[in-house]
This record gives structure tokens, C-alpha cells and sequence, in this order.
């Protein structure tokens, strides 16, 4: 195979198929998508491929059939009929203040009117869209194909400014109600975005839309496959270990095969190295500011439980954190758990990239200060590579001594034990090492696991003030947590750590040789 141009930040399908880009072929899911039902709401996170897919569903329901030529659509579509297309975007506005999401909107149409020469008699902005959807059937005799991109951006622009949040979400429920008003000239509906708010807020008024988010059948529909890395991109991989890029990349999963994000691939291949590219591009602040606000323990998030109501419980006044560390790709669904006549999902890091950006966003928001924290991961690194314990104890002193007065006065995260613990995590994900939390024997529940170069390091946290003195290496020892470890015959090393909320810093940490 010949190599061809990376379609980085192109969202064109005419282009990519034109000017040789690569492409991976997504088509058999849109005939499926025709057989199967009318209207389509699918949500994934950002720069997962969504505006693509909506870009190829244009182009296919206007019937430009020399693009498809060698996709498997070609064959199963009849292009003898062409449909008109109305595809609007909220990708592109900034939705902060009351009327933009209006004056975007009727902007949107308007170009689409003068495009086809409508002419729109309606007060109203949903009066002019339903107008549209009618004049547009009449004049074509065919039914109309509505495609909506970043459905959600104008209410998620707006949440940190709820009165705004709740007035777009409110002239969007009235927006999409028009299209269910408007089925009889409608031949497919397809509705994307990030997040996926609760019918009940958003979608009252479209409750025929089938959601396709968790439907296994299409959780490959964004996104690039291993088969689509050995395959389209195989002229890429040379020079690259294979295990490495499942390692940074892989791993988000909607219930079926999991997936890479697109972003980080292509600009793997380009630059030609490692990196967080995905995570790079648009961390929300809000994101970090909700997980400190609300005590989440780094621990715990490559391991939560969520079922279908949580993980659907995305609105303006009430945002679940599971919802939001879901549906906007940092958590992914490891597996499911049946109990009983409910379906729980295990949640976890899809892969290096997240856990390991996530982790030092998030150290960075304590400290304040990025530099300090770069070198302090850097001499965490260089410290395990001889086993230097005294300087850990050193450095995490150092660390947490680090975090300013005035956070600790605005936040009462750090009267809670887990937040001690969670720094440490966040430390040692940051650098990017093979960790397990909370890993269960036959003698108990070890805190923390960590493999690097050779050897094992089981750690204990305790809190003074809530056990007595020597408490975290008696219980490694007592509990016997090591044995799990010793099947591959690498040195293990215990290391029990205490904290004082008083001080809010270390006040022991004891090794010792299993």
C-alpha cells in the first residue's frame, strides 16, 4: 500500500475523498441505519469524527455518487433519487449570552435559503425551520434528510452561567420538537454532540429519536478500529510498537469493539511520537474545578459503577459526575456487571493518555504551579530508577508543602483521607506507571500497586488521626498483600505512608522488604 495524506482537523468528506487523504470506510453503518429506523441521536466526545460521519451522510442523501465509488455503500444505495439536505452546526458559535444562540440559528437558515431559493414566511425561528423542512420537500418531491452537529454545544458553551444554559436548552427543546411536527416530510433525522442530556429536559418534544450511543451494533461508528490501523494504516506503522499505540490510544468503548480517537492517531503518525494530543486540545477548567469541588478521589476513577440512569443524568442543575467524566471521554466502559434485572457499567480509563493528563491536570490545578510540578514528576521518575525512598519521603514533603495556604482555606477536601491518597495516585499516574488501585486478595484490599523496572511497590495510606501509629505497615504485613505479587519473582518493596490533617503533609513513611 501506498501512503496518503493524514487528514488532520479535516472534516470534509469531498475533500478527504478527492485529494487522497485517508479514509476509513463507515457506510455500512449508515445502511444499516436506513434499514433500521428514521431518526438517530448518537453522542460521543469531542474530535471523535461525528461532523465526518454527518458530512458523509450529506453528501450521500444529495446523491454525489463519484465519492462513494470503493466504499461499501456504493453497491446498496439507489442513486437514482436525491434528497435535499438541511445540516445545521453549532460547532463554530460562542453561546455565552442571551440571543446568540438565536441570532446563530437564524443565520444558519438563512444561508440555507438563499442557497435554495426559499423563500421562509415565519415569525418565528422554529416557525422558519418547520417552513423550511415543508418547501424544501415540495420543491424537491422527496422527503428531507436533517442533520444536526454539536447539538448540546450552545447549553455546554453556557453552564458555567445556568440562567443562559437553561434559556438555550429551552429554545433547543422547542427547535428539535419541530422535527417530530414535521415527520410526514422528513425521509432521516441524524442529531450529534458531545453529551447526552435526559429526554426530559432536551428531547420531550422528540421522543421518537432512537439512541444509538450504548447500542452495540454501532460502537465503532466514530473512531478507528485495530483492523483500521492494520489495514488502511499499515503504511504508518513501521517504526512504531504496535502494543505501545494500544497502550497510549486504545480503549474507549461504547459495549462493543473498542476504539482509537481518530485525533490522537493522526497526529501520532505525523509527529512521529507519543504524545496527549487528544487531552492537549480542550481540558475543560470545569471539568478539573467539579472532580476537586466534589471530593472525587483519584483513586476511585478507574474504578466506578454507573448504571443507565446515571450515566444519562446530564442536565443544566444536575450533572452526575459519572455522566460527565463519561460522556465527554475521559472514563470509558470497561465492562458490564447484570444484578439482578438491572445492567451496571464498570468504568475506567480508556488508556495511558487520559489517565496519565488527567492526573497532572489535576495536580496542577493544586499547586498552581506547572513548572515546580514538571519537576517534581521528573525526579519521582528518577528516584524509583535506583529506589531511592528517602527522597520520595522528600519529595512528596515537598510537594505538599508546595500546595498554597489559601487552597486548603477555600477547599475541606483535604480533611477527607482519601484526597492524601489520591495526590499520591495522581503523582504516579502523571508519570505514566502501571498502576492498580484498591487491588483485592484472599487477605484483604491493598490501596495502591505499582510495577516499574523490575519491582513491585505495595502501598498503605492512613490517616494519624484516624488509626494508631504504625497501622498502614502492619496492615501490609499482617495482610500478607505481597503474596499476590511474588508469581514473577520481582523484588517487592512495602511502603506505608501517613498523613496528618493537622499538618497536611506526610508524617511517616516506612519501608521494608517483603
Amino acid at each position: 500500500m501506498t501512503r496518503r495524506r493524514l487528514p488532520i482537523g479535516i472534516q470534509t468528506f469531498r475533500e478527504i475523498r478527492e485529494e487522497n487523504y485517508y479514509y476509513v470506510d463507515k457506510t455500512a453503518y449508515i445502511q444499516r441505519l436506513r434499514d433500521e429506523g428514521k431518526h438517530y441521536f448518537l453522542s460521543r466526545p469531542r474530535r471523535f469524527g461525528k461532523s465526518l460521519f454527518l458530512d458523509t451522510l450529506k453528501e450521500l442523501f444529495e446523491g454525489n455518487e463519484p465519492l462513494f465509488n470503493g466504499l461499501y455503500i456504493h453497491d446498496h444505495w439507489d442513486w437514482s433519487v436525491r434528497y435535499p439536505v438541511i445540516r445545521l452546526s453549532f460547532g463554530s458559535g460562542n453561546f455565552k449570552e442571551s440571543g446568540d444562540l438565536q441570532a446563530n440559528l437564524l443565520d444558519q437558515l438563512a444561508a440555507i435559503e438563499r442557497r435554495t431559493g426559499v423563500v421562509v414566511e415565519a415569525e418565528t425561528v422554529p416557525g422558519r425551520f418547520a417552513y423550511l423542512i415543508e418547501a424544501l420537500h415540495d420543491r424537491a418531491g422527496q422527503p428531507v434528510a436533517v442533520l444536526v452537529d454539536e447539538y448540546d454545544k450552545p447549553i455546554l458553551d453556557a453552564l458555567e452561567i445556568p440562567e443562559v444554559a437553561r434559556a438555550n436548552r429551552d429554545f433547543l427543546r422547542g427547535l428539535y420538537a419541530t422535527i417530530k411536527d414535521s415527520d410526514a416530510y422528513i425521509k432521516f433525522t441524524f442529531l450529534t454532540g458531545v453529551s447526552k442530556f435526559s429526554k426530559v429536559s432536551l428531547f420531550s418534544g422528540l421522543n421518537n429519536l432512537k439512541d444509538i450511543t450504548l447500542d452495540v451494533r454501532y460502537s465503532a461508528i466514530c473512531g478507528y478500529t485495530d483492523a483500521d490501523l492494520d489495514t488502511v494504516f499499515a503504511p504508518e506503522l513501521p517504526g512504531f510498537d504496535r502494543d505501545e499505540i494500544r497502550r497510549w490510544y486504545n480503549g474507549y468503548s461504547w459495549l462493543g469493539e473498542e476504539v482509537y480517537n481518530p485525533f490522537d492517531i493522526l497526529l501520532l503518525f505525523d509527529s512521529q511520537r507519543f504524545g496527549a494530543w487528544w487531552f492537549e486540545t480542550g481540558t475543560p477548567t470545569f471539568l478539573i474545578e467539579t472532580l476537586i469541588s466534589r471530593r472525587v478521589e483519584t483513586l476511585t476513577l478507574d474504578n466506578l459503577l454507573g448504571n443507565d440512569e446515571l450515566l444519562s443524568t446530564f442536565d443544566v442543575d444536575h450533572i452526575a459526575t459519572e455522566a460527565l467524566l463519561f460522556q465527554t471521554g475521559y472514563l470509558t466502559i470497561r465492562h458490564t456487571e447484570p444484578r439482578g434485572s438491572r445492567i451496571y457499567y464498570r468504568l475506567g480509563y480508556p488508556n495511558q493518555e487520559v489517565r496519565q493528563s488527567l492526573n497532572e491536570s489535576l495536580l496542577n490545578h493544586l499547586t498552581g504551579n506547572p513548572t515546580q510540578q514538571a519537576e517534581h514528576i521528573a525526579r519521582l521518575y528518577d528516584l524509583l530508577l535506583v529506589n531511592d525512598f528517602a527522597g520520595l519521603e522528600n519529595l512528596f514533603k515537598a510537594f505538599f508543602a508546595s500546595i498554597p495556604y489559601q487552597w486548603h482555606t477555600k477547599n475541606d477536601i483535604a480533611n477527607y483521607e482519601g484526597y492524601y491518597a489520591s495526590v499520591f495516585y495522581s503523582y504516579f499516574a502523571s508519570v505514566g506507571l502501571d498502576i492498580v488501585v484498591e487491588d483485592s486478595s484472599s487477605h484483604g484490599r491493598l490501596d495502591m500497586a505499582v510495577r516499574f523496572n523490575g519491582n513491585v511497590y505495595l502501598f498503605e495510606f492512613k490517616v494519624v488521626e484516624l488509626a494508631p501509629e504504625g497501622a498502614a505497615m502492619a496492615q501490609l504485613k499482617q495482610k500478607r498483600y505481597a503474596d499476590k505479587y511474588r508469581d514473577r519473582g520481582e523484588p517487592i518493596h512495602l511502603i506505608a505512608v501517613e498523613f496528618s490533617r493537622e499538618t497536611r503533609n506526610l508524617v511517616g513513611f516506612e519501608t521494608a522488604r517483603a
